[in-house]
């Protein structure tokens, strides 16, 4: 299974794109992780605060990281349970990889460009005659996060195959 296949799955369990058709969500899936791929390969200054915390593993959700205000917390409760799946799938990921993909996930996020990204992606949510509303896609962001997540940490498996397993898929 590709990224686009599996960001594709990604969008279609996203609310409001559950009954779009496969071609439209292929398209933004890879138009998403196109601009993840650009972005990686941005130069930025680096200059992120990183904390680890426990408390990002409930029964029901799991947050393996956050970024607030330039700082990103990293959840080392959620990073074992990640770690601990990443072996049961006989996956080669490090604890110390998972959590570098953790922080440049927030990283993406903070350097992403939602509006360009709406632009890129070309969903038109309302029309007045002549007039345009872009409309925003629920879930490309997480999709381009991923994918730049990928791209800077070197990650062994793709984030996307991650975040597939966690949700119950194969």
């Amino acid at each position: 299974m590709t990224d686009v296949d599996l960001a594709v799955r990604l969008l279609r369990t996203t609310p409001t794109h559950e009954n779009r058709p496969e071609s439209q969500l292929r398209e933004w899936a890879g138009k998403a992780l196109a601009y993840g791929d650009e972005l990686a390969g941005i130069e930025d200054d680096g200059e992120i605060r990183v904390v680890d915390r426990e408390g990002g593993a409930g029964s029901r959700e799991l947050l393996l990281a956050e970024h607030h205000r330039g700082t990103v917390t990293v959840y080392s409760d959620s990073l074992r349970r990640v770690e601990e799946l990443a072996r049961a799938k006989g996956w080669p990921v490090t604890r110390e990889a998972l959590r570098t993909a953790a922080v440049a996930h927030e990283l993406a996020h903070h350097l992403l460009d939602v509006r360009e990204l709406n632009r890129r992606l070309g969903h038109t949510a309302l029309r007045f005659g002549p007039v345009r509303v872009r409309g925003h896609v629920a879930g490309a962001e997480e999709i381009a996060a991923h994918r730049f997540a990928h791209r800077r940490s070197g990650l062994a498996v793709s984030p996307l195959l991650i975040t597939t397993a966690l949700a119950g898929g194969n």
